[in-house]
C-alpha cells in the first residue's frame, strides 16, 4: 500500500530535548561553536546539522520544513515569515533583469501587484493569461520567459489550473512551473502533477488558527539550498525569516490538517449545492456547473474534497456589504480577509484582497462588485448554518421568502 501525504507527515517525528512528544523549540537567534573552523564551514553551507544564525536556519524551522516537504512530496522545503516572503524570493531567484513571466490572470492581489508593478523596477515583465487554457499559456511564452506561475485553485475566482498540461509545456520549453497551493492543501498535490516549486501561505488552511503569518517554498534540495545561499540566495538576502516559536506552533497545527480539510470541504460542498438550488450564482469546484469541475476531479484527492472556498455573487457591492455585516451580526462568521479559520470568513475581494487589480481588469476576468468570497468554517451543524445564512439573504431580498428549503 502506497503512503499518502498524511502518512508521510504522521511518520515524521522528533522528540524534544528532554523526551517531549513535541520537538523542543530553539529560542535562539545565534548558535555557539567549539571551533572557529566549524563556524566557517557552517557559514559556507558545508556542515550538516550545525546551526549558525536563525536567518540561515533553525531546528524549529527545519522540523516544520520537513513536515511541509512530506505534505507536498518534495525533496525539502524552506519556511518563510509570510506567503509573500516565499513568493517574492522564488520569483527573484528565478528571474533576472530583462526576463519575462507568464502568470495566471487571477491570483492573489499581492502577488499580482508584485509582478505587475514592483518587478518593473528590475525590468522583469509579466503576461497575465487565462490559466485554464494551456494554449493561451503557450502563446504567451517568449524567448525571455523564465517562469510560469499559477495557483492550483485561483484566488478569488476559483479557476482550476491544468497542472499536468502546463507542466508538460513547461518541461518542453525548459521553464520552471511554480504553483501556489494555498487554497488546496492535501486536496491537490502539484509536485506530483509536475510542478517544480510549490508555495503556500501557511497563514491560511495549514496553520488554521489565524494567529500568525508564514509561508513555505517546497522544491528540490538544490533549489532550496540556492534560496539560502549567503551570496546569491533571495530567501537568505531578503531576510524573510520565520520565528521559531511560530514554526513550532504551525507544526503542531499540521497534525490536524487532514481532519480540518475534510470538514472544510464537506461544509463548503453542502452550502454550495444548496445555495445553487436556491438560484444563487455560486462558484465552487465541487459543483458540476463549475467549468473546471471535471479537471478538478482528475487532479484532486477525493478524500479531502474540493476545498473550503466558494463564492456567491449577490449582484452589487452594496448588497454584498449589507449581507456580510448582517451575517457577522448573526455570528455566522467574520467580515475579514484571509481564510482557513475555524470560523467562516467572508469578504468582497474586488475591494479587499484583489483591490490591487485595476477595475477594468477585474471586469474583464469576471470579478464582479457583488462577489463575496467565503472561507467556510468547521461548523458542526452545517444545515443550521445554511438555514441562518439563507434567512439573512431573505431578509435583505437576495432570496425570495418562498424559496424551497432542503
Amino acid at each position: 500500500m502506497s503512503k499518502t501525504a498524511t502518512d508521510n507527515i504522521q511518520d515524521l517525528h522528533n522528540f524534544g530535548e528532554f523526551g517531549g512528544v513535541n520537538p523542543s523549540i530553539s529560542d535562539s537567534s545565534t548558535y555557539t561553536f567549539l571551533s572557529a573552523k566549524t563556524m566557517f564551514d557552517t557559514f559556507e553551507g558545508n556542515t550538516e546539522g550545525c546551526y549558525l544564525y536563525s536567518r540561515h536556519s533553525s531546528p524549529s524551522n527545519l522540523y516544520l520544513g520537513e513536515a511541509l516537504a512530506a505534505l507536498e512530496g518534495t525533496e525539502t522545503a524552506n519556511v518563510t515569515a509570510s506567503g509573500m516572503g516565499a513568493i517574492t524570493a522564488v520569483i527573484l531567484q528565478l528571474c533576472n533583469a530583462g526576463d519575462h513571466i507568464v502568470s495566471s490572470r487571477t491570483i492573489y492581489g499581492g502577488t499580482y501587484a508584485f509582478m505587475k508593478n514592483f518587478l518593473k523596477k528590475f525590468d522583469i515583465h509579466t503576461s497575465f493569461v487565462d490559466i485554464t487554457s494551456p494554449d493561451a499559456v503557450e502563446k504567451a511564452i517568449t524567448a525571455n520567459t523564465k517562469m510560469i506561475y499559477c495557483e492550483s485553485v485561483s484566488n478569488p475566482l476559483l479557476e482550476v489550473a491544468d497542472i499536468r498540461a502546463i507542466s508538460k509545456l513547461a518541461k518542453k520549453k525548459n521553464i520552471p512551473l511554480v504553483v501556489d497551493n494555498t487554497f488546496s492543501p492535501l486536496s491537490i498535490a502539484p509536485a506530483k502533477l509536475g510542478a517544480d516549486v510549490v508555495i503556500h501561505s501557511l497563514t491560511k488552511f495549514i496553520n488554521g488558527t489565524s494567529d500568525c503569518v508564514a509561508g513555505v517554498v517546497c522544491g528540490t534540495k538544490d533549489f532550496c539550498l540556492a534560496l539560502k545561499d549567503v551570496n546569491n540566495g533571495a530567501g537568505m538576502l531578503l531576510g524573510s525569516t520565520l520565528d521559531s516559536l511560530r514554526a513550532a506552533s504551525i507544526l503542531k497545527n499540521m497534525r490536524t490538517l487532514h481532519i480540518r480539510m475534510k470538514k472544510h470541504s464537506e461544509n463548503a460542498l453542502y452550502l454550495a449545492k444548496n445555495f445553487e438550488k436556491d438560484g444563487l450564482r455560486v462558484v465552487y469546484p465541487g459543483l458540476p456547473s463549475h467549468p473546471g469541475h471535471s479537471l478538478m476531479k482528475k487532479q484532486f484527492s477525493s478524500e479531502f474534497g474540493y476545498g473550503g472556498i466558494l463564492t456567491i455573487d449577490v449582484g452589487s457591492l452594496e448588497r454584498a456589504n449589507k449581507l456580510m455585516e448582517l451575517m457577522q451580526k448573526k455570528n455566522l462568521g467574520y467580515l475579514a480577509v484571509s481564510l482557513g479559520f475555524y470560523k467562516t470568513l467572508f469578504s468582497a475581494p474586488g475591494t479587499s484582497t484583489s483591490s490591487e487589480i485595476p477595475e477594468e481588469e477585474q471586469k474583464s476576468m469576471g470579478l464582479t462588485d457583488g462577489l463575496i468570497r467565503f472561507s467556510i468554517g468547521l461548523d458542526n451543524d452545517i444545515h443550521r448554518t445554511y438555514s441562518m445564512m439563507k434567512a439573512c439573504m431573505i431578509q435583505l431580498g437576495i432570496l425570495s421568502a418562498d424559496t424551497v428549503s432542503v
